[in-house]
């Protein structure tokens, strides 16, 4: 575990935090108005490799070879300039700070960090991190790599959680959930929606199952990663037959079949990285495709939503379920922003076909995908 300090002075910024994997939603911006949760769960933080935020370039600006070297192949609209390796944390864990009000203007409904830090030290007023929690942003603290250094705690080292402890303890990611939005002539409300975690995660996986698809059709499992992939698989890719199979793979489950090219695995949490199968094979070359655990676990166990026996008034934040919620009223469709975002940082998309698939994102059947 690390505490946070003031580059400037050493004043302690937050509590005692444990590193974890950024979430894969972390730059997702979602429909408008919406009222997004922390980002981040209380007690960690991640550190975003990438730049964040202002000051931003123009590709037309931007010297390919520059390009590639921040690991992007292929064009985008504009490049950040500002700091790369931020920390991300929940605005509830930081300390002695205060908000630097000249930095806060331009938003909707609160801050958006489009000013830059937005911050300061109480000790020496040294800018030091962005709070964001504008409408349709998740709510997070980034941490500016070059105003702050992290601390070790000592004697709280912890060794991360095996797979099998993260498959029986793992919490799975519902499909389906009330987005809250911010007041208006009615006052505040929700509507049921699909899951702005799952469509990022869905984005994610789509440019990765582009990449594994090697241009030809791909087959996913019958159920919901049908309901998520395979509308938008099959209208990117050419169709017919035979297809590359893709088969969820990872702990407890049966070792994955021989004759599938690519594996939806899941990613550990805290470390990032995605789970591998052991041993040689063939499943030991297939294509791993990483999905968030909480994502995973829904799609190789989804949970029933049974009705549960209640007494007693219900509390005021928590909603009805008499009408039972509405669902969806629309097809799913993955998050553009974090499917851009990942496939234009794989090397594979300088391949002329998955080049010719980015472009045409905003034209005909390929912009109702997202």
């Amino acid at each position: 575990m690390f505490v946070f300090v003031c580059a400037g002075c050493g004043a302690e910024l937050t509590i005692p935090l444990s590193q974890v994997a950024l979430p894969v939603h972390a730059r997702q911006k979602y429909g408008n108005g919406a009222q997004l949760p922390v980002l981040m769960q209380a007690g960690t933080f991640a550190v975003d490799p990438d730049p964040w935020g202002g000051p931003w370039r123009i590709w037309d600006g931007i010297n390919p070879g520059e390009a590639e070297e921040r690991g992007i192949y292929a064009p985008v609209h504009a490049l950040s300039d500002g700091t790369p390796r931020a920390s991300v944390i929940a605005p509830g864990d930081i300390r002695g700070v205060r908000l630097i009000t000249e930095q806060c203007g331009g938003a909707c409904c609160g801050l958006d960090g489009a000013d830059g830090p937005n911050m300061a030290c109480e000790t020496c007023d040294l800018p030091v991190a962005t709070r964001v929690d504008d409408c349709s942003l998740w709510q997070a603290v980034r941490l500016d790599s070059d105003a702050v250094h992290r601390n070790p705690v000592d004697g709280t080292h912890a060794a991360p959680l095996s797979w099998a402890e993260l498959a029986e303890q793992g919490e799975r990611t519902p499909l389906f959930e009330p987005i809250g939005t911010w007041g208006g002539p009615l006052g505040p409300g929700h509507f049921w929606s699909w899951s702005p975690r799952w469509e990022a995660a869905a984005g994610h996986a789509l440019a990765h199952l582009l990449v594994a698809s090697r241009g030809q059709p791909v087959a996913v499992p019958d159920g919901a990663a049908a309901d998520v992939f395979q509308r938008a698989l099959d209208t990117l890719l050419s169709t017919g037959t035979p297809k590359r199979r893709a088969v969820l793979a990872g702990p407890g489950r049966p070792s994955a079949d021989e004759d599938a090219d690519i594996l939806l695995v899941p990613l550990h949490p805290q470390t990032g990285l995605p789970w591998t199968p052991e041993g040689p094979g063939r499943a030991a070359s297939a294509y791993l495709v990483p999905l968030p655990l909480g994502v995973w676990l829904w799609l190789v166990s989804p949970q029933p939503h049974l009705p549960v026996p209640a007494s007693g008034r219900i509390p005021r934040d928590v909603l009805r379920d008499d009408p039972l919620p509405m669902l969806p009223n629309q097809s799913f469709r993955a998050d553009r922003g974090t499917f851009e975002h990942t496939l234009v940082r794989l090397p594979a998309v300088r391949r002329p076909w998955l080049r010719t698939i980015l472009e045409n994102l905003t034209q005909g059947t390929s912009a109702a995908l997202f």
